[in-house]
């Protein structure tokens, strides 16, 4: 009887105590040997959990410091991969009065070769945007899931319509055929809100796919597809808000870790208000601590953990899917110091890569504030390496329809260019006319296609980075005035039984096969011809409603090959005396024509087609 109760004390001694801490999840579930970014921490949930002390054994493998917050559900615990630490799956244990009170297994991973170096997307590349429920549905079994808020309804234009991971995976050969070499969808990450979830920017799981998407495994099968056919993938990242039903929200990690948690104050959207000498603090607070809607609360990044927690799931994505790049939503919006931070955390472990951030404003100054190189007068020191160049995709639509005059026809777009001496490297800016969140260009020029020609033409030739969005290529227009569902509308072909097929080229109207040809050729033609990715830019003001610049190497005054670039916004052909162009047109000189390679003899002038552009290689 004694021998019987001895094993029993000392049985119980090791197994979990009544009502004992749990693990209900470790993030990041796992990380990589050799990253620079070699302490990591740990956020671990669970109830009751900070009562307990966390102990593993794992080589090369330590804990060097755990933090608690004002919620006893959460630890931060802190560990140290060492350079020679050997990848393996591994318990971590809690501890509560010396006994065993919770496990949870944890992972280290080896990286992949080269990881370290990989190569972002920059100006020799043409990036593709989609929202992946409007795109291409792959799988119809995930349309709609159970247990989750929304199912799919593909007759309401601001419902889920079914697009997912595995339909863009059988488009990949579709997108590069098209000439584009890097690919951006919109958020894919778990969106489980009861209204508008399809459109992927109030996430509630920041480690998880959303199943109505895909997998994990599908994301990281679709990046590895797309780099076997030349396509980077561009991930969409949202550090300003998260959706109001993450699990955070039923547990906050501390009472700080959200703005304004007790009152719902929206944002004054005041952009300007960090970089004005003269904002009140109020209106700066307000901007950056304000919510976007009720369904987005907004993240406080001044919070250590939540910090630390959102550098480490954007390396933590890098590394897992393989990205090429990221575009940051609502870059301003979140704190100036952390923005900073973020950046360079990412461009310290991968210096090679590329982001862009989205601050929609009009004001260039407001937008060189935050790349990488500027000096600003309040002393922020960005990282960021590109930016969405807002200020000339307002101008370009400006200048289309805007009726010739002293500042009216191509001035807005001539002189917003010569504004670049703001930017660092405006060579880095991400250009477009229109994108996921504006009224498309077509159904903004009124269905004038030679018009939508001409803006392509721009967006394919002047300096930065081409970014284009999915379907335009076959006329979709949505409403001039900016409706989210309708202009993101669903691509023709991506379901089974639509009339129409982009994809395959079949059903379309004689316009649509014709914008999509142009497409086609412009972008191929710009990926095979470098004066086009780092060439200067040398514009003439315009005359006469013709818009010309050249593309070069060197001096504006230097001989050698170029490209040259004549856009005409009028209704009539226009003939453009060519005298003024003597650094880089001789009368005699043979070009050729860009997109047809017809050869053109050059004299005096050029007349270049109402409504058109002409495109020409200079030897």
């Amino acid at each position: 009887m004694r021998v019987l109760l001895a094993c029993c004390l000392w049985l119980s001694a090791f197994a979990p105590a009544a009502h004992a801490a749990q693990v209900e999840r470790i993030e990041p579930a796992n990380w990589w040997i050799g990253m620079r970014h070699d302490r990591v921490e740990l956020l671990v949930h669970g109830e009751g959990i900070a009562a307990t002390t966390p102990r593993l054994s794992h080589a090369g493998v330590a804990i060097v410091d755990v933090q608690k917050t004002d919620n006893p559900n959460y630890l931060f615990v802190t560990v140290q991969v060492a350079g020679n630490a050997k990848p393996g799956a591994f318990d971590i244990d809690f501890i509560e009065a010396g006994r065993i009170a919770a496990t949870h297994s944890w992972r280290l991973d080896a990286r992949e070769p080269g990881s370290a170096q990989r190569r972002g997307f920059d100006a020799r590349d043409a990036i593709y945007l989609v929202t992946p429920d409007r795109f291409a549905n792959g799988d119809p079994s995930n349309d709609s899931v159970a247990g989750m808020k929304e199912a799919a309804n593909r007759a309401d234009p601001n419902g889920r319509h079914g697009g997912d991971i595995a339909g863009i995976r059988k488009q990949l050969d579709y997108i590069a055929g098209m000439g584009f070499t890097q690919l951006w969808p919109t958020p894919l990450l778990e969106n489980d809100q009861p209204a508008y979830s399809y459109h992927g920017y109030a996430i509630t799981d920041l480690y998880r796919t959303d199943p109505r998407m895909g997998s994990n495994e599908d994301f990281v099968a679709l990046s590895r597809e797309a780099k076997a056919k030349g396509i980077g993938i561009v991930m969409d990242i949202v550090l300003n808000h998260i959706g109001s039903g993450h699990w955070w929200m039923r547990d906050l990690p501390a009472k700080d870790w959200i703005n304004r948690p007790d009152e719902y104050v929206e944002t004054n959207h005041r952009r300007t208000a960090i970089q004005d000498p003269h904002a009140a603090p109020e209106d700066r607070a307000r901007f950056v601590e304000g919510w976007f809607v009720k369904a987005m609360p907004d993240l406080n990044q001044r919070n250590p953990q939540l910090a630390r927690y959102l550098i480490q799931n954007t390396l933590w994505w890098i590394e897992t899917a393989g990205l090429s790049g990221i575009r940051e939503d609502t870059f301003g919006y979140a704190d100036t110091r952390f923005l900073s931070d973020w950046a360079k955390a990412v461009l310290d472990e991968y210096p090679g890569f590329s982001m862009v951030g989205e601050e929609w404003s009009n004001n260039p100054a407001v937008v060189a504030h935050w790349q990488r190189g500027k000096a600003n007068p309040d002393g922020h020191v960005p990282h960021m390496p590109s930016m969405m160049d807002f200020p000339v995709h307002v101008a370009l639509r400006d200048a289309l329809l805007r009726p010739e005059g002293w500042d009216g026809g191509w001035m807005p777009l001539y002189e917003m260019l010569a504004n670049d001496f703001l930017y660092p490297d405006p060579g880095r800016l991400v250009v477009f006319a229109e994108n996921h969140d504006t009224s498309r260009l077509f159904a903004h020029l009124d269905g004038d296609l030679g018009l939508w020609k001409v803006a392509m033409a721009y967006l394919a030739t002047v300096r930065g980075t081409p970014q284009f969005f999915y379907g335009s290529e076959v006329l979709l227009r949505g409403p001039r005035e900016r409706s989210d569902g309708l202009l993101r509308a669903d691509m023709p072909g991506g379901w089974a039984g639509d009339a129409a097929d982009a994809f395959a080229g079949t059903g379309l109207a004689a316009a649509q096969r014709e914008a999509q040809a142009y497409i086609r050729a412009l972008f191929t033609w710009r990926k095979r011809t470098p004066l086009l990715h780092d060439g200067a830019l040398t514009h003439y003001t315009p005359a006469d409603g013709v818009y010309v610049y050249f593309r070069h190497a060197g001096t504006a005054a230097a001989t050698g090959p170029s490209v040259m670039v004549a856009l005409n916004r009028t209704d009539a052909p226009v003939t453009v005396p060519l005298a003024r162009f003597a650094p880089f047109v001789r009368t005699g000189m043979r070009a050729r024509g860009a997109l047809d390679g017809v050869e053109v003899d050059l004299g005096d002038t050029l007349v270049v087609p109402a409504k058109a552009a002409t495109l020409l290689e200079l030897p």
